[in-house]
């Protein structure tokens, strides 16, 4: 027996989250069950601890959909018992039961080898977050982007997604601007290597203007919606837009055509639950060199599978700074 972070369901359709002891003969069919040994908290974790925003379809269940540790049994010969692995995405912890268990079972498909330089405790303070964080920027490489250009805004900057792209740009001399709305996190950022603090409000105004000022390089955008609308009419001939998140809403309000078809504007969507192995490998082998560690540790919040509950309310409130490391066996 071991323990998990167990969501059920009552006839009233309210979930309930409690740590319980299951075995393996509850786990789900797959080829390699995983020792797990860390996990992390991303804004779908807080949605599937919680009332479940429609990622879960089956109850009871377990989510967590970062997770890494120790292969312990495994009927695909790409892994053997003792290598170290990394999960993100595939809809593990949302479809499929997940990482807030001291032992998982997945499909060999969806795990990338640790890589190496890093521990397995590290691979979980960037978790989907800073690997989103990544992808970003290669992204936004990929299309042009430079150091030495102008600065680069970084939207819902203290989050996670936005502390690991704060961290790497900075450490790649990239001039970086954070957008947050909490003034204390003003001195957290800058410590990431932000060299200007942008306030929200100064972005969250929808206007008709069908273009201002050139004034970002790049953008890595976790918020979407007004403030989305308002970047793509600030950014300088010919940059990009990176845009990964929709905690300002779904709709980009206040957007024009006219940042694309006047500026050459390029709105690149970054999607990383589904990502090819390939890419996956590449951004893990990025984050290993361009990530600094000691900005790493920075951000880390620890906890254990009993303050999971507590957690996901908490990053649905926008209340998580930095990254949650959550030790499943303390």
């Amino acid at each position: 027996m071991f323990n998990a972070l167990i969501v059920d369901k009552d006839e009233d359709g309210k979930t309930h989250a409690a740590v319980k002891q299951i075995s393996e003969a509850d786990l789900p069919e797959a080829e390699v069950t995983v020792a797990v040994e860390y996990s992390t908290v991303n804004y779908k974790d807080g949605l599937c601890i919680g009332p479940g925003g429609g990622l879960v379809r089956k109850y009871p269940h377990v989510p967590g959909i970062d997770f890494a540790g120790t292969i312990e049994e495994s009927s695909d010969a790409r892994y053997k018992p003792g290598d170290k692995v990394v999960l993100t995405g595939w809809r593990v912890g949302e479809a499929h039961w997940g990482g807030y268990s001291q032992k998982a079972r997945v499909r060999a498909d969806w795990l990338v080898p640790l890589p190496k330089g890093l521990s397995t405790r590290q691979a979980m303070a960037v978790g989907t977050a800073g690997f989103t964080a990544m992808l970003c920027v290669m992204a936004l490489e990929d299309h042009g982007m430079e150091p030495g250009h102008g600065p680069v805004l970084v939207t819902g900057a203290a989050g996670g997604v936005g502390s690991v792209a704060t961290a790497i740009l900075a450490n790649l001399g990239y001039e970086v601007a954070g957008v947050t709305g909490r003034p204390d996190t003003e001195d957290y950022l800058r410590e990431l290597g932000a060299t200007q603090i942008v306030p929200r409000e100064d972005l969250t105004e929808v206007t008709r203007k069908p273009l201002e000022s050139e004034t970002w390089a790049g953008c890595v955008d976790a918020v979407g919606g007004a403030m989305l609308g308002r970047v793509l009419k600030q950014m300088k001939y010919g940059t990009s837009v990176a845009a990964v998140g929709l905690a300002g809403g779904a709709a980009i309000e206040g957007a024009l055509i006219t940042p694309f078809i006047l500026r050459g504007v390029n709105l690149l969507g970054i999607d990383s639950v589904m990502r090819p192995y390939a890419d996956r490998v590449r951004a893990w082998e990025r984050i290993a060199k361009d990530l600094p560690m000691d900005k790493l540790e920075a951000m880390v919040n620890p906890a254990t599978l009993s303050d999971l509950p507590a957690l996901g309310r908490d990053i649905l409130a926008g209340q998580v700074k930095g990254r949650v490391v959550v030790d499943v066996n303390a």
